[in-house]
């Protein structure tokens, strides 16, 4: 059920339009199996729309940041329901 939201939520940008939707239902099923939300690591950078490194502004930070809090607020609306018991 989980993954079929995540399925649906991915498709219709429910993080951004630009991230990609094959990695982000990938990294959605493995933090649901996973049981959290892990931001370090190559699996959550995969997922982050292309934005340079090296912009004065902190483009990247701030996209990773708002990436992240969507990702958890989807996480944790749906991780209770998705938890075989």
């Amino acid at each position: 059920m989980a993954l079929a939201n995540a399925d649906e939520w991915a498709g219709e940008g429910g993080v951004e339009k630009k991230t990609k939707n094959d990695e982000t239902r990938i990294f959605i099923s493995n933090s649901f199996r996973n049981g959290e939300i892990q931001s370090a690591g190559t699996a959550f950078a995969k997922i982050l729309p292309p934005v340079s490194r090296f912009s004065p502004s902190g483009d990247l930070t701030k996209k990773k940041e708002t990436v992240l809090e969507k990702l958890k607020a989807y996480f944790e609306r749906f991780f209770d329901i998705s938890a075989p018991n």
